[in-house]
């Protein structure tokens, strides 16, 4: 891939793999001009990326120690490691509910119709049901389901310390209730964003999203381009 601007910094960027392809958001982060490669998390090369995205993790929550202090050792990772090692205890949800977020009651009886909200930097972007036969998500309909979703990301983020903004992505998701929506599990680390739920023009718009979100982490975490210079 020829670089734009070839004179000026590129961060090198990895999406951190443990199977899958990326779901076309290399190819998306390329368009914008960033370097981009999938790599597995636990290889070597990761640790030299300048920032590294997690992505389609299936494997390390057998492997929660191990991937825990690999986080500790990338210069620059996304989602944050706080978020990260918060999110990857169970009981953050024991947090959320002491937060005032409406959390689903484990061990009872729920639906199986899920709806799953998409956040890109800290900001609605998609949702998708599941067990619904290929029906619409019921956040297309009930703007409660964003208001408990981003409920869940403000306390979150409270409990780690950081701002929604600096959440690359983040998936909720939601089931029904007599009362409305409540939570049923938030994922800050590798989620499946649904990409392939999407039309093609609306997964080529939201993937520009991200891929903006990536640049603008860049500039927080003082990769831009005028950051560095150039050789």
């Amino acid at each position: 891939m020829k670089l734009a601007r070839p004179n000026v910094f590129h961060p090198r960027i990895v999406l951190a793999v443990c199977d899958g392809d990326g779901d076309g958001l290399v190819e998306a982060l390329r368009r914008r001009g960033l370097r981009a490669r999938l790599t597995p998390w636990d290889d070597p090369l990761t640790d030299n990326a300048d920032l590294v995205i997690l992505s389609s993790l299936s494997d390390f929550a057998d492997r929660r120690e191990e991937f825990l202090a690999w986080t500790t050792r990338v210069a620059n990772l996304l989602n944050p490691p706080a978020a990260v090692v918060w999110n990857s205890d169970v009981h953050y949800l024991s947090d959320l509910a002491a937060a005032g977020v409406s959390v689903q009651q484990r061990g009872g009886r729920g639906t199986t119709r899920q709806t799953s909200l998409v956040f890109l930097s800290g900001e609605q972007s998609h949702a998708f049901g599941t067990s619904t036969g290929g029906k619409p998500s019921a956040a297309d309909q009930d703007f409660g389901y964003w208001d408990v979703g981003y409920a869940a990301l403000d306390a979150a983020c409270l409990q780690v310390g950081i701002t929604r903004a600096e959440l690359l992505y983040a998936r909720v998701d939601l089931i029904a209730s007599a009362e409305g929506p409540v939570l049923r599990d938030l994922d800050l680390i590798a989620p499946d964003l649904g990409w392939h739920h999407l039309d093609n023009d609306t997964r080529a718009l939201q993937q520009r999203r991200f891929a903006l979100g990536v640049e603008s982490a860049c500039e927080r975490l003082g990769l831009g381009p005028l950051s560095h210079r150039g050789p």
